[in-house]
């Protein structure tokens, strides 16, 4: 078993492999991790979060998560991110709230108030455009392999105290801000067709991020094809579900996610290479086809999300606690 050390020495180098491959050709970087990494991740993963009971404090939770998931069923148009998204963005919004509640509370009758407040709390959100934007489009993608990530990634550094894994973390920080900081001239890079309609369920993801950053002002959804945004976008968005997929198989000696009879073992390789065979015959029916593995990965990680994020703040919260003993100390 590799020791911690090693496993942030191999992050930081797949960090700097998925940046400089990103810069290249964002695009078919992208297509390829999601449709080859993607669906391994997702059948690994809910595998594990199984074996963890999904990181939440009753036995049955993940079956709200997983009725939330089918639910979303009822809106096919979301396959393609469809703009009129007000129902995907309750569903993510009750998951992540729901969430929230199943993995920190364990009283029943708070629980039940809690769910109370959450939906009457997606009831006055609902029509709000940051809303839809923020938890509809960006929280089940980008925040999900980036943020999260970053947050998983942080938790267990803080509980480990390794100078290699805060490297790590600081890698991954830089590459991110460099899409944004640093735009190549000698490239010469064109987006193929097949790129381009490949793409097309994602083109909202980039076209919100442009706008809610203000990067450029888009005439047409093409533009990000080929304008600098577009770029930019693609860039740090093949970048974060690239390194997001990785970090998960990079961390196999940690997590033990592999460790599951041969059966299971042999289905989930039958069914990833089921769905490699599914992208390649044609990319937008392989999207259509594993739409409800991928969302459903996303809804069941979301309470280990919220450990993590408690776990940190625990953690900042001792450390803090330590400097103010130690500074009464000396004091004193």
């Amino acid at each position: 078993m590799m020791n911690a050390n090693r496993i942030n020495h191999i992050n930081t180098a797949l960090i700097i492999a998925s940046c400089v491959i990103a810069f290249i050709i964002p695009f078919e970087l992208f297509l390829f991790s999601y449709a080859v990494l993607g669906p391994l991740h997702y059948l690994t993963e809910i595998g594990w979060l199984h074996q963890k009971n999904y990181f939440t404090k009753g036995k049955y939770d993940f079956i709200y998560l997983i009725g939330l998931c089918f639910a979303s069923l009822f809106l096919p148009a979301f396959v393609h991110f469809s703009k009129d998204s007000s129902f995907f963005a309750n569903i993510v919004a009750l998951a992540a709230f729901f969430s929230i509640i199943f993995a920190l509370v364990e009283e029943r009758l708070y629980r039940i108030a809690l769910a109370v407040l959450a939906v009457l709390l997606v009831g006055v959100l609902h029509q709000s455009p940051a809303y839809l934007t923020w938890v509809g489009v960006f929280l089940p993608t980008i925040i999900h392999v980036f943020v999260f990530t970053l947050a998983f990634m942080l938790f267990g550094v803080l509980k480990n105290k390794s100078f290699s894994g805060f490297l790590s973390i600081a890698v991954l920080v830089i590459c991110a801000a460099s899409f944004f900081l640093i735009q190549p001239q000698g490239l010469q890079y064109k987006v193929s067709n097949y790129a381009q309609q490949s793409y097309f369920s994602f083109e909202l993801l980039n076209v919100q991020l442009i706008n809610t950053f203000h990067l450029d002002t888009l005439t047409k959804t093409s533009d990000m094809f080929n304008s600098n945004a577009g770029f930019v976008i693609m860039r740090f968005v093949a970048f974060a579900y690239t390194y997001h997929y990785l970090n998960w198989f990079s961390k196999t000696s940690v997590i033990q996610w592999h460790k599951v009879p041969r059966k299971t073992l042999l289905l989930t390789i039958a069914i990833w290479l089921s769905s490699i065979a599914l992208y390649a015959y044609d990319y937008n029916i392989g999207l259509q086809a594993l739409f409800i593995l991928s969302f459903l990965h996303v809804l069941l990680e979301l309470p280990l999300n919220v450990v993590s994020f408690a776990g940190i703040g625990k953690a900042l919260m001792r450390s803090t606690g330590k400097q103010a003993g130690s500074i009464q100390n000396q004091t004193h």
